[in-house]
Parts: structure tokens; C-alpha cells; sequence
């Protein structure tokens, strides 16, 4: 990581606990909810590199025992003193190695698979892997929207969900990443999609199919 003066490093939570628990509840009801946006109330003073939801989703979920694993373009920034200074987490370098996995917006994320899958016994032990994207439910006109159809537990019947601003190269790998994904279950990657200001819970269990 890049020498970064703590001076200039943002704070968090105003309240630790509360702050924390708001967030990590707004957590929660996104991954009880697949494919539902859910706004990210915080007042934390977010580095300039990232999403701010995905910042304060981090902030909230990450300890000092917590290894994390950023894209390049956060690896160097900010984000990564900030995230280090309030949580005390570990920066590594391997996604496998990773808890937790932050991908910025316009970074190719890694394949699923190179992410931790736990086990059969130890499902937790996988990587959680929070995913920026510019919109949600965004018009299909833009060029660079996909609409995807969300089943599974948590959902009834079925729901929609548009996302704009995901790199294409990821937009195109992970409806067959996700399928296999699925298939591992109890194994598997949980996702958070996250715009500035919101959140979306995609986890294992969530089927994805392009919308008709």
C-alpha cells in the first residue's frame, strides 16, 4: 500500500456502535431481500476513492481479524488507509486469501471461483465480495444496462433487477460464474452490488438468468 499522511484519513462512524449496527442491518435486509435496493444511512467521512455504500458497508463488517482483498484501482487509494486505520483488517494480495473482496467501478473483477469457497463443513469461511456498480434499475435504453431475472429464497416467485455500470467483461462472465456458484451451494461467494448510496444482496442461494 502506498504511504498515506493519517492526517488527511477521514473519519468513521460518528457513533461506533450505532453507525455500525445501522448499516450492518441495512446489510442484512439486502441479502434477506435478493435483488431489492436498500438505501445505506451513514454519516462516516468516506475516502474519496469507492462508493461510499460499499465503503460504509465495509466499514461496518470488517475487524482486525478480517483479510481483504481491494481491486487495483482502490488497492493504492485512500480507500485502503481508511479501511485499515478504523478496522484494523488485513490487505492481501490473492483473492482466495480474502474475506472480504472490494471491486471498484470499471475494475475487471476476478473470477468467483478464484474466490475463498469455504466448505461443506465451513460455508462462512468464503469470500464476500462487494461489487460497485453506477446504477440500479436503471433504464434499459443505456447502452451499458443489463436486466437480469432473480429467483430463489427470500423471493417471491421471481424478481427484476437492471444494473448499469458493471465492466463488461464481468457483466458477460458472471451469469455462468453465479450458475456454478449456485451449484456448489452450500459453498459459494455472496455478493453486494453497491451504487453511491445503495446496496443490493445477491447471495449464493439467488439464482440469476438474463431477463427475457
Amino acid at each position: 500500500m502506498n504511504s498515506v499522511d493519517l492526517k488527511a484519513v477521514g473519519a468513521g462512524f460518528s457513533d461506533l456502535s450505532f453507525g455500525s449496527q445501522a448499516v450492518f442491518r441495512a446489510a442484512l435486509h439486502a441479502l434477506s431481500h435478493p435483488g431489492r435496493p436498500v438505501d445505506v444511512a451513514h454519516d462516516a467521512e468516506v475516502p474519496t476513492h469507492g462508493h461510499a455504500a460499499a465503503a460504509a458497508l465495509l466499514l461496518a463488517l470488517l475487524d482486525p481479524d478480517c483479510r481483504l482483498w481491494l481491486s487495483p484501482s482502490l488497492a493504492g487509494s485512500d480507500a485502503a488507509a481508511w479501511l485499515r486505520f478504523h478496522c484494523g483488517c488485513v490487505l492481501v494480495d490473492e483473492p482466495a486469501e480474502a474475506q472480504f473482496a472490494w471491486v471498484a467501478a470499471g475494475d475487471e473483477a476476478p473470477p468467483l471461483a478464484s474466490f475463498a469457497q469455504g466448505s461443506e463443513a465451513y460455508p462462512d469461511q468464503s469470500t464476500t465480495c462487494v461489487l460497485e456498480v453506477s446504477a440500479i434499475a436503471a433504464p434499459m435504453a443505456e447502452p451499458d444496462a443489463t436486466s437480469w431475472r432473480l429467483q430463489g429464497p427470500g423471493i417471491r416467485d421471481q424478481v427484476g433487477l437492471t444494473v448499469q455500470g458493471l465492466a463488461p467483461s464481468t457483466a458477460a462472465a458472471l451469469l455462468a460464474e453465479r450458475a456454478l456458484n449456485h451449484a456448489a451451494f452450500p459453498r459459494g461467494v455472496d455478493l453486494f452490488l453497491a451504487t453511491p448510496r445503495q446496496i443490493v444482496g445477491l447471495p449464493r442461494s439467488t439464482r440469476i438468468a438474463l431477463e427475457a
